[in-house]
């Protein structure tokens, strides 16, 4: 392997609902737009949000109707339905009916300027074959939405929806401490569909838990240098919510695909 065609995307679940190893406040608003806005700046344009996510999609949204048309344009925003939020109880809950997800559908439309791509959220086998989802994903295509993913957390999971037309991405979890769904990088560029990474980090447990922590002095590279070892194309998100570890990541990602196409390349020769 000589090159990765995989990119670093934003994860927004932290922007919008308490999540991760190590859980604090939700950021501000002032907070959560300085972080969007340094992401723009540094080149990040693969944007990963959920109504699950509590507050992330209307805080998203606010911030890309805030945005001029150029700048806009570049991003691109993907969301999922079938896993709600509910605010007075501030967990999450499964509806995978079609009028549950026709109102989701229909809400994320409203709090954001577009969706590029619409995704089931914790799909599982039996979720994926489901009429009504079919249905609701039918009923997106006939409002423009053009590109269908699942989100899916074990391999019979992704085996399903990498063998269904319907989706062309998947997302999966993948990191040094949980590499169980490896088989689902060869089945996807076998299939030609885009993988999207979450938790490379393993949501926080990489870098704060002293038994989990690779042996490297620069975990965020090692960590990322493990999943771009993978050979696909796609998005490996990274989660946080500061600007200060955003530019971080993106110099630990940058350079850990330097060091896996030097490698690929040295290999290959």
């Amino acid at each position: 392997m000589t090159d990765n065609p995989a990119r670093l995307g934003l994860g927004l679940i932290s922007i919008g609902r308490e999540w991760g190893f190590v859980k604090d406040e939700l950021p501000s608003e002032e907070q959560v737009q300085d972080l969007l806005q340094t992401a723009i700046e540094l080149g990040i344009r693969f944007y990963d949000t959920a109504p699950a996510y509590g507050y992330s999609e209307e805080r998203f949204g606010r911030f890309l109707y805030r945005l001029d048309s150029a700048s806009a344009a570049r991003v691109f925003v993907a969301t999922k339905c079938g896993i709600h939020w509910d605010f007075g109880r501030g967990s999450d809950y499964d509806d995978n009916s079609y009028d549950a997800l026709r109102r989701s559908i229909d809400q994320s439309r409203f709090r954001l300027p577009r969706i590029d791509l619409l995704q089931l959220h914790r799909a599982s086998v039996d979720a994926i074959a489901c009429d009504d989802v079919k249905r609701a994903f039918e009923y997106a295509g006939s409002l423009g939405i053009r590109n269908f993913g699942a989100s899916v957390k074990d391999m019979p999971a992704a085996k399903a929806a990498l063998g269904d037309t319907l989706y062309t991405y998947v997302q999966l979890p993948f990191n040094l401490a949980h590499p169980s769904m490896q088989e689902a990088f060869k089945l996807a560029t076998a299939a030609g569909k885009q993988v999207i990474v979450n938790r490379p980090f393993g949501m926080g447990q990489l870098l704060y838990d002293e038994s989990q922590r690779p042996n490297s002095d620069d975990v965020k590279t090692a960590a990322y240098e493990f999943v771009l070892k993978q050979e696909f194309s796609g998005v490996v998100l990274t989660g946080t919510k500061s600007p200060l570890h955003l530019r971080q990541n993106v110099a630990a990602f940058q350079w850990a695909s330097a060091k896996v196409q030097q490698h690929g390349g040295e290999k290959d020769s």
